[in-house]
């Protein structure tokens, strides 16, 4: 390639308008009894709404989709309607598939042709700053075809023999070195066809959208995660997301 051929994309890529595709389709996880994860509320504001504002709170976000369950769509945006979201940001609600990765590939569908960066963030995610957004996104425009933000790891780690029957004794097989291993976290972020490429060619052993670019022979780089882009997965979880917003509203004056 020519340093011209290379100024070109650098240019292309540096003025690429970036979406974000979040799955919120799923049902049949939950925190305890009541509405699917995405739904719970965090500080009376259900976490999907958290999840969408901190993707919107980038200005280089000019368009959210969020992809719904297939027959949940239209609650899903009553729901966006119902909420102070940024005016410079579009929202747009799909219905989503049967697994996650069906539903990425639909919010991937429904984006206008005019978005060369893409993000994918889980919806569990609800408090992710937006530094950490703008630091995959300007990787991306930097030339990597995948970013995902990641931590360091504070414990050792086990590689065990699982257990034929939950709860028996897991005879340990290797400690992997900590120092280069990593706790991923979302949004990921995608050169557009990249990522449709992925989706459309690979199918198995499927972990996340950036093992899928890595299973397509490319590099994914990882850029520093934050702490507080935790995933909420258990009641505990919900406990430290409201203290988190407590805090925040602490610092912020209100």
């Amino acid at each position: 390639m020519s340093d011209d051929s290379r100024s070109s994309l650098a240019t292309s890529r540096a003025e690429a308008r970036t979406a974000v595709v979040i799955p919120a389709a799923g049902r049949g996880v939950r925190l305890g009894p009541g509405a699917p994860k995405a739904l719970r509320a965090l500080n009376g504001t259900p976490m999907l709404i958290h999840a969408v504002r901190a993707m919107a709170a980038s200005r280089a976000v000019s368009l959210v989709v969020v992809v719904a369950p297939p027959d949940g769509a239209a609650e899903v945006k009553s729901l966006l309607d119902a909420h102070a979201l940024p005016e410079r940001t579009d929202f747009l609600v799909v219905p989503g598939g049967a697994e996650r990765q069906d539903s990425v590939k639909l919010g991937l569908d429904a984006l206008p042709p005019e978005y060369d960066i893409v993000l994918v963030h889980d919806a569990a995610r609800p408090l992710v700053p937006v530094d950490t957004v703008d630091a995959v996104i300007e990787a991306v425009r930097d030339g990597a075809p995948a970013v995902v933000p990641a931590l360091p790891l504070a414990d050792t780690v086990k590689e065990v023999e699982p257990a034929s029957a939950a709860g028996d004794p897991e005879p340990v097989v290797a400690t992997p070195e900590r120092a280069r291993l990593r706790a991923v976290q979302t949004p990921q972020g995608f050169d557009r066809a990249t990522l449709v490429r992925a989706h459309e060619t690979v199918t198995d052993n499927v972990t996340d959208d950036a093992s899928m670019v890595e299973q397509l022979g490319l590099t994914v780089v990882v850029v520093p995660g934050h702490e507080e882009a935790f995933k909420v997965t258990r009641p505990l979880d919900l406990v430290l997301a409201e203290a988190v917003l407590a805090r925040r509203r602490l610092n912020d004056g209100f």
